[in-house]
């Protein structure tokens, strides 16, 4: 063999036989501390993205009463899910070619700046702006995150640390919530996007001072894939546009709407096209060659509106209907990120001791599933107990579920397509994302409206029912409070009910997942023009005398 072309964290440069086998104690501490620096990088950086999402969530409700837009109220969720959404792919395509390291700091700065431009917005419309600002630089956070474990651990091994990742995400969950609740009854709910600069500050230092990962080797000036990305954003745009404004602000049958979707398919057929010609595309046609790559991604996108569903509105419903403070809110959040967080590092322990996977994310999206259609029985009645207790649920079955289906999706590509793949996955899945948060704001919004005007003709306060928040809804008396507190519940929850299908559908997709064996190195693969020169001959014989036993090479 003229040379090898796998290496792991522990041996990138070693030679054949041995010595490649029995790496020097010297390059094991090496390994392990470029891996722990890295890491805890991260972790910092997944803390600013998760945290960022869910500390808004216990400060929405006043942050829209205050600014007078209630009728505006999924679009603060939706224009970061949007931005983040289009920016996915191309962050993931991107550093592929040039590396993790400037696209991360680029992500982190992106960031910042919506944060800053969110402490000081004045109205709705600055601060959705400022929302979709965060969202571009959002977008790279988790993919990269996910893209830069793959570059140094095997995926034998990488179900801990992205259980941990997972974790993370759980963790903050929890704390964003209650540290958002503190600011707004405090220091104000502007304080939601000021605590970004100084964690956003710290993460871009440990970017610069810790983050050790392989560089890309070029072979040539890379090519960005402008006209697909282009495409791809105008095409995501149109149908996140769709979901948010069919059946509330136009008729499904206006104008507006059937143009936007002919527009939008229009769109997407030129990407397609587009994606087929183009040398280094934004999300390579092939990928969806691949069975576990399309079969995870439909069922992580099925997912994904359930789970931006109901975390992004439930805090809303405790405020103005179980009359929690936005503290408590936070509190009430605990069960369903405790059970996820605890499941998710067990999980990836799991995966990373036994090699086996398929079987979990088919239970965890099968209890998800009956965990959506507990939540969809409460009523104004029900004891905050039992809701919480549904919540458990629904965060076992992501918990159960979500990291193992990325971990299918890198262990179908080599090496040099991981960043992509992740991308492109998260991409759906994101999509998801949007398009639930879209609908389920939509239809929630559009419910509540109807069913205010219905049982309180006479809407309080000088806004109406635009400028409600949680502390007035309280003030007012029985006559007015309880009609205001039913319809937030029933406007809400008979939704969980109409997704709780999407999950039984994931189950049915992950049925057909093909477990392949986890690799137990990571390949670094030569260019295909290398190969056709005959600079790499790669025999079976050298991948069974290399090769750890069970090991795809």
């Amino acid at each position: 063999m003229t040379a090898t072309a796998s290496s792991s964290p522990t041996a990138s440069s070693a030679p054949t036989g041995a010595s490649a086998a029995s790496p020097t104690a010297r390059d094991q501490a090496h390994a392990r501390r470029t891996l722990v620096l890295l890491f805890a990088t991260l972790m910092i950086v997944m803390l600013l993205a998760s945290l960022s999402q869910m500390v808004l969530s216990s400060a929405l409700p006043t942050l829209v009463g205050e600014l007078d837009g209630v009728e505006h109220l999924s679009w603060v969720i939706t224009a970061y899910l949007l931005a983040s959404t289009v920016t996915m792919p191309i962050y993931g395509k991107v550093s592929d070619l040039v590396g993790r390291k400037p696209m991360l700091i680029a992500a982190v700065v992106l960031f910042v700046v919506g944060s800053v431009l969110g402490g000081l917005a004045t109205d709705m419309t600055a601060l959705i702006t400022a929302r979709a600002v965060q969202g571009l630089g959002g977008g790279g956070l988790m993919v990269l995150s996910q893209a830069a474990i793959a570059d140094v651990v095997p995926a034998r091994e990488r179900g801990k640390y992205m259980g941990i990742l997972g974790g993370v995400f759980a963790l903050s969950s929890v704390a964003g919530p209650l540290l958002g609740g503190w600011f707004t009854e405090g220091p104000g709910w502007r304080w939601t996007f000021w605590m970004n600069v100084p964690l956003g500050l710290l993460a871009i230092v440990a970017i610069l001072v810790l983050m050790r990962i392989p560089r890309p080797e070029l072979t040539a000036r890379p090519r960005i894939d402008a006209l697909g990305m282009a495409l791809l954003a105008a095409a995501t745009t149109g149908a996140v546009l769709i979901a948010t404004w069919g059946g509330s602000q136009y008729a499904w049958n206006s104008a507006e709407i059937i143009g936007l979707a002919i527009g939008t398919v229009v769109v997407s057929i030129l990407f397609v096209l587009v994606e087929r010609r183009a040398s280094e595309p934004v999300i390579p046609l092939r990928l969806f060659a691949d069975r576990n790559f399309v079969l995870a991604t439909v069922a992580g996108l099925l997912v994904s509106v359930a789970m931006f569903g109901a975390i992004g509105y439930l805090p809303t419903y405790f405020q103005m209907s179980v009359g929690a403070s936005a503290t408590e809110a936070g509190l009430l959040m605990i069960p369903m990120m405790a059970s996820l967080l605890l499941t998710s590092i067990i999980t990836g322990t799991m995966i990373s001791r036994s090699g086996r996977y398929k079987r979990l994310p088919i239970v965890g999206t099968a209890i998800l599933a009956g965990g959506l259609v507990g939540l969809s029985s409460v009523t104004v009645d029900t004891p905050v107990a039992v809701v919480c207790a549904w919540m458990a649920v629904i965060g076992i079955g992501l918990g159960t579920s979500m990291q193992v289906m990325t971990l299918v999706v890198q262990n179908s590509f080599a090496h040099r397509e991981v960043g992509t793949a992740t991308a492109a996955h998260n991409f759906f899945r994101q999509v998801g994302g949007s398009l639930g948060s879209a609908v389920v704001g939509s239809v929630f919004v559009t419910r509540l409206g109807d069913l205010l005007a219905e049982r309180l003709p006479a809407a309080p306060g000088e806004g109406g029912t635009g400028s409600l928040t949680p502390a007035l809804v309280q003030e007012l008396p029985d006559a007015l409070r309880i009609p205001i507190i039913e319809s937030y519940n029933d406007a809400l929850m008979p939704i969980f009910l109409v997704i709780a299908p999407l999950a039984v559908a994931a189950v049915i997709a992950l049925l057909f997942i093909v477990e392949r064996p986890l690799s137990t190195s990571i390949e670094h693969e030569i260019p295909a023009e290398s190969l056709a020169e005959g600079q790499l001959l790669l025999t079976e014989e050298d991948d069974v005398a290399t090769a750890p036993r069970g090991a795809r090479n």
